[in-house]
């Protein structure tokens, strides 16, 4: 197996939501969702981002969204902005259990800050975990509680999740439609991307919009990267990333993740997982050619998306693998594709 490691996770939220079978759930496995401890040693799952994700409240607005999502077209609305002191106690009870879920695994998970942690998690067969902000409703404007953030260990920031912050605006769930839905950053988006630069922290553009991606683009002084998003022109959702945009991705140095959300593969924007590999190497094939090999990675969102059957969860992912491999694809380049090219990013973001 090639160890893979993960640009986007959603586990975390499944722990957050069965806080009393959190260790079914992580540790032995209770038969549902995509992640868990077991599975993921099954799968040469090597680590990842782990996202904190504050849930919107869109549950109690009478509007199905998956049901939506499988019969395009759609444009669906979004949730309010969320305040920080609505987001702090949810925010901080998934960064605790990330903290558990390293005390839990007896020495087989660590919580890495730093490259060289990374490095020696890989050598070691011990699974790496990073944490990550998708949006940034945790932090106030005034920006205070992000060094807070970063002495926990968070070392990776969206500043958006689709619905607004403070800091910015995301975009929609709509297909077709292009990814420049609206506004971009607001003045205290600026800010934060400004200290993110200095505090070593990565910015995660997968859910910004276009204009968002522009205004980061032209503040940032790191490589550019959407952790968990695909090619816009094989897929037109509002998602997905276009030509522009990947180009400015490979000319920063930057890096994007394969999203295995099936929504976002299908070309026809559907959410059914019965679908073949075709889509999926498309994607990939795109991606390559507009980024080069050194900046393409994966970025599953398991445990936050459907997953075309192929690869159903953690332990199948290494079919994913083996489709690359079959579509003429050699080992140097899924090396890099699966973990090289992000331990790489995250060094030149990080420093070290």
């Amino acid at each position: 197996m090639i160890p893979v490691f993960d640009g986007h996770n959603d586990l975390l939220l499944r722990l957050y939501n069965a806080p009393d079978r959190r260790k079914e759930i992580w540790l032995t496995g209770e038969g549902k969702g995509h992640l868990d401890l077991p599975r993921m040693q099954a799968g040469g799952f090597a680590g990842g981002f782990f996202a904190i994700y504050i849930p919107s409240p869109e549950a109690d607005d009478g509007l199905d969204y998956m049901t939506a999502m499988e019969n395009p077209p759609f444009s669906l609305p979004l949730s309010d902005l969320i305040d920080h002191r609505a987001a702090q106690p949810v925010a901080l009870a998934m960064a605790g259990h990330l903290r558990w879920m390293e005390r839990a695994s007896d020495g087989r998970f660590k919580v890495c800050t730093t490259a060289a942690e990374l490095r020696d998690c890989l050598a070691r067969g011990v699974i790496s975990g990073i944490m990550h902000l998708e949006g940034a409703e945790a932090i106030g404007p005034d920006l205070d509680a992000l060094y807070l953030w970063r002495d926990m260990g968070l070392r990776s920031l969206g500043p958006v999740w689709s619905r607004p912050t403070v800091f910015g605006h995301g975009v929609p769930f709509a297909f077709p439609s292009s990814p420049d839905t609206g506004e971009g950053l607001t003045l205290a988006g600026k800010d934060l991307v400004r200290l993110c630069n200095r505090l070593g922290i990565m910015i995660d553009l997968s859910h910004i919009t276009e204009k968002g991606f522009w205004d980061v683009a032209g503040l940032s002084d790191a490589p550019l990267v959407a952790t968990h998003s695909n090619a816009h022109a094989i897929t037109p959702s509002s998602r997905n990333l276009t030509d522009r945009q990947l180009a400015a991705i490979r000319e920063s140095g930057g890096m994007v993740g394969l999203n295995y959300a099936t929504s976002f593969l299908r070309r026809d924007g559907k959410q059914s997982a019965d679908m073949g590999w075709q889509d999926v190497l498309a994607h990939l094939d795109h991606l390559l050619e507009h980024l080069g090999e050194d900046h393409l990675g994966l970025g599953s969102d398991f445990d936050g998306a459907t997953i075309p059957v192929g690869i159903t969860d953690v332990a199948g992912q290494q079919n994913l693998v083996q489709a690359m491999r079959d579509h003429g694809y050699g080992e140097t380049l899924l090396e890099k594709i699966c973990h090289r090219n992000w331990f790489r990013l995250l060094e030149r973001t990080w420093g070290g």
